[in-house]
């Protein structure tokens, strides 16, 4: 009996629900999943059920569901899927692997990374200057492409997310999402998310991402942050125009922002805006704005006299762009009924130096870390 059945203590005895412990199929029904599909052993105790969040992932919407193949594979053209190298999560000691010593949470403490002020980024030794991509015959972009990238500062829209991976995502960040609002933060406070949450560790690992962006940086692939920028419906919040370098303390400018859309994106609901070409002029002058309706407290000055005409990002969810981390962009408030959710994803060329501890956030997504500068942790547990 107590193989079959489960004891709640309210309701008694109670039979465990087939789908527990069997798999359909259309020609056979119902069978027994195979003890080493949904089991593992170990010497001391034989086997045991695995864990459920080893292999699922759950959503508020649709319960527990398989962590989808990209997840913990990844496919070449030659090769098809297969599992990550070890070597993605481990560090090498003594000519051996060894699995990271602590889990990221216990080593790095994500909200004690500083973010440094205009005046001690003004002290570091950066170089700010547009460093053009270089065609990569490898490279899923055409050259017209990446000369697109050069004189525009951007590219897009890129097919990112099929339908099923962004619905599931969309209510991955719904959960997390009424979590922080119900702590009281607000729904721009989501950051650094690669680093707090394994859905999203796995997100910034996504090929057709990773492919697109290697055809602007190279083969060897950073991600160092990760944040939701979402508009609440009538939220009042305008995003002014800046230059993402601005806030960091990288050398040289060699990043990288994925704009993914988690909802559709059009100008009704305050899409992003580009001024394309805008990329070429260094750091611009910026202003100090503490504006109640701002997102973000810097605003560069008369933006519109720095490129072509302001041009909107118009994404369906899914879909992704690409920009410069000098490009000037922004966003106006959204009055409109409609939720307008985007998160950024922020690739470097893993030959990029970083200051007051931001190497901790980096994580070799693709390729090497030749300078081993970037600190690389494994993935959180949750």
């Amino acid at each position: 009996m107590a193989s079959q059945t489960f004891k709640l203590e309210m309701t008694g005895w109670k039979p465990i629900p087939l789908w527990n412990t069997h798999q359909r199929s259309e020609m056979t029904g119902w069978k027994p999943i195979p003890l080493w599909n949904a089991h593992q052993r170990s010497e001391m105790t034989g086997w045991k059920p695995i864990p459920l969040w080893n292999t699922h992932q759950r959503s508020e919407m649709t319960g527990w569901k398989p962590i989808p193949l990209w997840n913990t594979h990844q496919r070449s053209e030659m090769t098809g899927w297969k599992p990550i190298p070890l070597s993605n999560t481990m560090i090498a000691a003594n000519d051996r692997l060894e699995a990271y010593p602590l889990h990221p949470n216990t080593m790095i403490k994500v909200d004690d990374i500083p973010n440094p002020s205009p005046s001690q980024l003004a002290d570091l030794p950066r170089k700010i200057g547009f460093v053009p991509s270089l065609h990569n015959p490898h490279s899923l972009l055409a050259p017209s492409q990446i000369a697109q990238y050069n004189t525009m500062g951007f590219l897009m829209p890129f097919d990112g997310l099929d339908p099923d991976e962004i619905r599931e995502v969309r209510a991955f960040f719904d959960g997390v999402l009424a979590a922080f609002m119900e702590l009281g933060r607000s729904s721009y406070s989501i950051n650094t998310a690669h680093m707090r949450f394994a859905r999203i560790y796995q997100l910034v690992r996504h090929p057709r991402i990773l492919d697109a962006v290697a055809g602007l940086l190279g083969d060897n692939l950073v991600c160092w942050g990760s944040h939701f920028f979402c508009k609440m419906p009538h939220d009042g919040k305008r995003v002014p125009w800046h230059q993402d370098s601005t806030y960091w303390p990288l050398s040289p400018t060699k990043t990288v922002t994925v704009w993914l859309a988690i909802d559709d994106a059009d100008p009704s609901n305050a899409n992003m805006k580009f001024i394309p070409r805008s990329h070429v002029h260094g750091l611009i002058d910026y202003d100090v704005t503490d504006e109640a309706d701002t997102v973000l407290d810097l605003a560069v000055k008369n933006p519109h006299s720095y490129g072509d005409a302001e041009l909107d990002v118009t994404l369906q969810a899914g879909q992704f762009s690409m920009h410069s981390d000098l490009l000037l962009h922004g966003s106006e408030a959204n009055e409109s009924d409609r939720r307008r959710c985007g998160l950024t994803i922020r690739y470097a060329a893993a030959d990029v130096t970083t200051w007051f501890d931001w190497h901790k956030k980096g994580v070799v997504v693709r390729g090497e870390n030749p300078n081993n500068h970037w600190l690389n942790p494994p993935s959180p547990t949750h």
